[in-house]
């Protein structure tokens, strides 16, 4: 992989690297708009555009050891945990070179190679799952993290109360990320929750907590380095607020009645890119030139991965009931 201006120092190489996954995650999803408009994917797809800072962000965090639970809306967590593109785009079309032999489609992407546990559709589902990753590798004696992605919405379930008191009680290795977009799929988060801070609603269980300004890539890898280091430290799990917003619909099928259109043309104003972008000319100097190399690095691996992802295999129909049970290969 190149990074622009090599000559830069190791501080301004990692902020270049926060901007390049970015970058990648939002052009890879702007293609995909154009690929399901044209019907090349279906099915359900949760576009992640104006949260890449999260992904960016808390991933650099992790080890390769490490695990990571995600969502629905996780494509920029599989691109930035390092899921190979061409992988990720090809269960999208439900070939049998995707990540997940095609049978997951966008909502659940794996990769166990990269202890990558998805894609889970059901909100908090991966609460559960995280947890009990967590205490497996503690029993194990495993010097690992496992990093927990999820919603505001998935607040309100019983499983988030229940995974942060074991976590909690157990000291669990566990990294709960709320990527908190204020809308549960259409619901504002004032409409359903009474108590709107959800780091001091976690805190209650007796987990450091804090707030992160998640329109800030270098305000998130700040956050997760020092959340991560805690952990590792022993200390037990750490819950992180990410406040954000996702520049649209909560799916492609969300007719989107539920938000002014000026709150997103706001909020559209602080987006992490050109955020960052300006940080690192200010402060790196970054050129345009820098700016063009990533772009264009970002196109030709999204180019390269819709034509693996077109090339792929469909699944033959006898193969259609493998892996229904366990024991099938």
């Amino acid at each position: 992989m190149s990074v622009p201006n090599a000559a830069a120092s190791p501080r301004a190489k990692e902020r270049t690297e926060l901007l390049r996954q970015m970058v990648r995650i939002r052009r890879f999803e702007e293609r995909c708009v154009e690929l399901y408009s044209a019907a090349e994917i279906r099915g359900f797809m949760h576009l992640y555009i104006g949260e890449e800072a999260i992904a960016a962000g808390v991933l650099q965090a992790l080890d390769p050891g490490d695990a990571v639970v995600s969502t629905y809306r996780e494509h920029g967590h599989a691109l930035a945990r390092g899921v190979p593109m061409d992988a990720v785009l090809a269960e999208m079309y439900g070939r049998t070179s995707g990540c997940s032999r095609g049978r997951g489609g966008s909502m659940h992407l794996f990769d166990a190679s990269r202890r990558f546990y998805g894609g889970n559709a059901i909100v908090g589902g991966g609460l559960p799952i995280a947890t009990g990753l967590a205490l497996a590798d503690k029993m194990r004696h495993r010097p690992t993290v496992t990093a927990c992605l999820f919603g505001d919405g998935a607040v309100a379930e019983g499983e988030f109360h229940e995974c942060l008191n074991l976590a909690a009680l157990w000291r669990l290795p566990v990294l709960f990320c709320c990527e908190n977009n204020m809308y549960a799929m259409g619901t504002a988060l004032a409409r359903s929750h009474a108590a709107t801070d959800l780091a001091l609603r976690a805190s209650s269980y007796g987990i450091p907590s804090w707030p992160v300004d998640a329109m800030d890539a270098l305000a998130v890898a700040d956050a997760a380095n020092r959340a991560v280091e805690s952990i590792r430290g022993g200390s037990g799990p750490c819950f992180l607020e990410l406040r954000t917003y996702r520049f649209r619909a909560h799916s492609m099928y969300d007719p989107e009645r539920y938000r002014a259109a000026a709150e997103v043309e706001h909020w559209k104003e602080l987006d992490p890119i050109p955020r960052l972008i300006a940080r690192l000319r200010a402060e790196d100097g970054f050129t345009d030139d820098d700016v063009a190399a990533i772009e264009a690095e970002a196109e030709s691996e999204i180019a390269a991965a819709i034509t693996a992802a077109e090339a792929g295999p469909l699944e033959p129909v006898e193969d259609l009931t493998r892996f229904v049970y366990s024991e099938q290969r």
